[in-house]
């Protein structure tokens, strides 16, 4: 057997055709079933439910443990490449993330100190729900996850904490919250909000704590963007639960503040999680000695605590001379 026949046969079961397997192959159709067809005969059980034409109709009991080997297969031998890459001191390829959106501000500081060491390796981020992420470090299309450690139901991972996610309310700059810099749940409860969409997870524990109170606020404006809630409170007076790194990156808008919510405090570990076993692929060490460095380092609440509005640029950590030179650039104008 041959690793291109796992190739075609990863390629069928997640294109669901076996006529766009075989494009994403760059090979014909015969080719690609053929090549599938050798692969049934020399492992002795049939893979594919047989239907007409190129429409796919499922896997075999069979044929799916043979498609989760393949996977694996793959995957170890795109890792073994990237090790001697990495040995080389040239790791190049794609480092495959997924996040949760509300986590999108922090990556630039973890993936800008993973170009530093690896200038040839290539970010890819997806921002997905739990499911999908665990869908994904499963079938090794994924290299690393970030979301939330308490509910994450990701499985057996391997897991390294990088921030706790604090939350405040945005709020318009008005007289009515000058010379406040925190505000209470049920306080919150009685404005007019903008919030997350039902189901989602942020949502869903904000959710819980206004019940923790004796509160059931009635959302104003529902959306899956953070940022546009971010507008909401700008231009149409409302006010927005946000994570308190949103203060820092990407920065409060003008005309609105942040005021820390309390009574009670509430937080969240935010973990990176990758496949458990003895062998961590390159790709995946790569961000975990960023995570590792960062912490030694003061964490990400120090290096966030760098960055004002005046400077948005991101120092490298390793150099003094670059941060204190990012502290003094001349910022463009808007």
């Amino acid at each position: 057997m041959f690793l291109r026949q796992f190739k075609y046969l990863t390629a069928v079961v997640e294109e669901g055709h076996f006529g766009r397997a075989a494009q994403k192959c760059n090979v014909t159709q015969p080719s690609l079933s053929c090549g599938i067809k050798q692969l049934e005969l020399e492992i002795g059980v049939p893979i594919f439910l047989r239907g007409r034409g190129q429409r796919f109709c499922g896997l075999t009991p069979e044929g799916d443990r043979v498609a989760k080997w393949a996977r694996n297969v793959i995957a170890n031998c795109e890792a073994m490449r990237d090790e001697v890459a990495a040995m080389q001191k040239n790791l190049h390829g794609r480092l495959r993330m997924g996040a949760m959106p509300s986590m999108s501000p922090i990556l630039p500081v973890l993936l800008q100190m993973v170009r530093e060491q690896h200038p040839n390796v290539a970010m890819d981020v997806q921002f997905l729900g739990n499911d999908a992420m665990k869908t994904g470090l499963n079938n090794f299309t994924l290299d690393v996850a970030l979301t939330y450690f308490d509910q994450a139901e990701l499985g057996r991972r391997n897991t390294l904490k990088i921030y706790k996610e604090n939350l405040s309310l945005l709020v318009p700059d008005v007289a009515e919250f000058r010379g406040r810099d925190e505000i209470s749940w049920s306080e919150a409860a009685e404005l007019p909000l903008a919030m997350l969409r039902e189901g989602m997870h942020e949502r869903r524990f904000v959710d819980r704590v206004f019940e923790k109170v004796g509160a059931a606020p009635e959302a104003k404006v529902e959306s899956e963007s953070i940022l546009h809630l971010m507008f909401q409170v700008q231009f149409a007076g409302l006010c927005t639960i946000i994570p308190s790194h949103f203060t820092h990156m990407p920065g409060l808008h003008r005309g609105t503040r942040a005021l820390r919510l309390v009574d009670p405090v509430v937080s969240q570990d935010v973990c990176l999680f990758w496949a458990e076993g003895e062998i961590m692929t390159p790709m995946a060490a790569t961000l975990v000695s960023a995570v590792k460095k960062l912490n030694k380092q003061g964490g990400l609440d120090a290096r966030l605590a760098e960055i004002t509005p005046e400077n948005a640029s991101l120092a490298p950590l390793s150099s003094e001379t670059s941060r204190e030179s990012a502290r003094n650039a001349v910022p463009l104008p808007a």
